[in-house]
């Protein structure tokens, strides 16, 4: 049990102190009579003695609750004391309705609310919060004409200078012996909490997790040995920095949702300290009366795979993945959505599918996926199936010397995997799905341990309706897909990759342009069907052949026709079939002009061929309408200005 201390200002308190001690075996430890200006000294010297628990009434009570961090039980008037007291002042008064006057401390007394009600009085308080000021209390009760002051000395001592009744604010040993009662109420209180403490924190000093305490801001307040462990040797600087400092991969808007929301767990592969250990970490709610009061982050260490031996094929440095998630651009809710998705695939050995134009970040989140996997020591292998024959592609992939040989112990990484032949993917899924290389003659089966990663330029689901892609293999890859949103789906990250070019190319050839409104507006209406390579080259000629200072939209656009003539040759081509078909079969019935020429045609087997269906789609309308402009651009869904910006855009007369 704790050490409780009385601490009081009166020989009297002590008096009735001893006398309830007497009759009751409170465990009162020690019990003194101070004076209020020496308070902070003796409770600090009470302190350093052992005490848990400090009973102190008024002024005092206040002091050690400033200037202290111990519990303080406060000793306070009961209402029978109280009422005694405005008995003997109408006694002493002897007069219908009396004004009186109570001067103190606030934390001495109890709620007085109904005396005015229950003992036909006008009951008005002074409280002040430091001694000095309670002799200005009086007064101020003095001026205001009561007819008894109550309070303590300081106040009686006015009362008398000014000639009004007074009474000295005594109790009984009822305040007394309800202090005693609650210091041993919360003693209880605080020993089942240290012992409850004492056995989280052994259970957490041997959890074979790691584990941090977060407090309601996201601020790390603890970390048991194994989460030290885990972070080898970085533990302790991790106090009262936030969880999303300490691991980047934790966004600020996942650890606000657990935090300010109480959200249910979240969960996350990562890598963490100085040797990369593997865990799978979980940040859960510390939910209290229904709301969030903290968190638990806990870390479940995975063993890695064993890097292959030197003398190993493909055990070398070779083929190393240099890329990461943090490489990627992610601003657009679409794209942390999508590397969300990556981190938690990371964790599997299945297969993934990464479906993306040409152009986005497809080889990124192989990287990605790869260094944050449990193979990341091994290596990383990249291979394009595209214009290889049938017998190139057995060799290169499944041969001796082959990328399944190179890359064992780690990733393969095929790039356009729609190309692959018949054999070939029989092959591969015997591979990915049974680790097993299937040789020419069909005699022996050899182990190929490899994690597989195959990306496709256009949707895998069109490729096998066209019947060019086996089912095994589609359904084994079908289940870890990631669609990568392309760049016009991203306006966010769009805009940045364009700022981040567009300054590149000014800095490296120590140029100082400035693009208008209209020129950003051009840029960011394009579709840009290459996506990130397309910016890059784009970017790059826009600085160099820039004629003067300032970049409008005049000059974007003329830039994209001379660019890309091809592509808009084919977007006119395309909108013709496209006007055909939709004014011949749909008159804008079911599907109208609501969906979305890249998600109808997918990809595009050349990176985004048919990326103007909206050309299409608004001369279609125009002929359906009659050429009536506010007709049209009601058909469309669309304002009359904004039907016009684009009839222009895409030479629409």
């Amino acid at each position: 049990m704790g050490k409780i201390v009385l601490l009081v200002s009166k020989e009297e308190m002590l008096h009735q102190a001893h006398n309830i001690l007497q009759e009751s075996r409170y465990k009162i430890e020690k019990m003194k009579v101070i004076r209020t200006e020496d308070t902070i000294v003796e409770a600090r010297k009470a302190i350093a003695e052992g005490a848990s628990i400090i009973i102190a009434r008024g002024l005092q009570a206040s002091l050690i609750k400033q200037y202290t961090d111990i519990p303080v039980v406060e000793i306070v008037m009961t209402a029978q004391e109280m009422a005694l007291l405005v008995m003997k002042a109408k006694q002493i008064l002897k007069k219908p309705h009396p004004v009186i006057g109570v001067v103190g401390s606030k934390n001495m007394f109890c709620d007085m609310s109904y005396f005015d009600v229950l003992y036909d009085i006008e009951l008005r308080t002074y409280y002040e919060t430091t001694g000095r000021r309670f002799g200005l209390a009086a007064e101020k009760a003095a001026e205001d004409k009561v007819d008894l002051i109550m309070g303590g000395n300081t106040a009686i001592r006015v009362a008398g200078e000014k000639g009004i009744p007074s009474l000295f604010l005594s109790t009984t040993e009822d305040a007394m012996r309800s202090a005693f009662i609650m210091a041993e109420h919360m003693d209880f209180a605080m020993e089942a909490e240290k012992k409850s403490a004492a056995q989280i924190e052994t259970l957490l000093d041997y959890s074979t997790n790691g584990v941090i305490r977060l407090d309601r801001s996201g601020k790390v307040i603890s970390v048991n040995p194994m989460m030290k462990q885990i972070m080898d040797g970085d533990g302790e600087d991790m106090i009262g920095k936030e969880l999303t400092e300490v691991f980047h991969e934790i966004s600020k808007e996942s650890l606000d949702h657990i935090l300010e929301k109480g959200e249910e767990n979240h969960t996350w592969f990562i890598q963490t300290g100085k040797n990369k250990n593997a865990v799978l970490a979980t940040l859960a709610p510390v939910v209290v009366d229904g709301k969030a009061e903290g968190a638990v982050f806990t870390c479940h260490r995975i063993r890695k795979r064993e890097a292959p031996a030197p003398e190993q094929k493909g055990g070398g440095k070779k083929f190393i993945a240099l890329g990461s998630f943090q490489d990627i651009v992610q601003k657009s809710g679409a794209m942390q959505e999508c590397i969300r998705k990556a981190r938690l695939y990371a964790m599997s050995e299945k297969p993934v599918l990464i479906q993306g134009e040409t152009g986005t970040e497809v080889r990124l989140l192989a990287q990605g996926i790869h260094n944050a996997s449990l193979r990341s020591g091994g290596p990383f292998l990249t291979l394009n199936c595209r214009g290889m024959g049938e017998e190139e592609q057995r060799k290169r992939i499944f041969g001796e010397n082959g990328a399944i040989a190179m890359a064992a112990g780690g990733t393969l990484f095929l790039e356009e995997g729609e190309w692959l032949s018949a054999d070939s993917q029989y092959r591969l899924y015997q591979a990915a799905a049974f680790r097993r290389l299937v040789s020419d003659a069909f005699s022996q089966w050899e182990h190929g341990d490899i994690r597989l990663i195959f990306a496709v330029s256009r949707p895998l689901d069109k490729i096998f309706r066209e019947g060019k892609i086996r089912a095994d293999l589609f359904y084994l890859l079908k289940g870890l897909t990631l669609d990568v949103p392309p760049l016009r789906d991203r306006k966010e990250d769009l805009k940045e990759m364009i700022t981040a070019g567009f300054r590149s190319a000014c800095e490296r050839y120590s140029r100082y342009h400035a693009l208008t409104d209209g020129a950003w507006k051009c840029l960011m209406d394009h579709p840009w069907p290459g996506n990130l390579i397309q910016i890059e080259s784009f970017t790059e000629r826009m600085v160099l052949t820039a004629g003067k200072r300032s970049l409008d939209e005049d000059m974007i656009r003329k830039l994209f026709e001379e660019l890309y003539p091809e592509a808009e040759k084919k977007s006119r081509e395309d909108g013709e079939h496209e006007e055909e078909r939709e004014y011949g079969e749909s008159r804008y019935g079911e599907g109208g002009y609501g969906g979305s020429e890249y998600k109808e045609d997918g990809y595009g087997e050349n990176g985004g061929g048919a990326v103007y269906g909206e050309a299409a789609k608004i001369r279609a309308a125009l002929k359906a309408c009659a050429g009536n402009r506010e007709k049209t651009a009601q058909a469309l869904g669309i304002s009359k200005p904004t039907l016009w910006r684009k009839m222009k855009k895409y030479g629409i007369v």
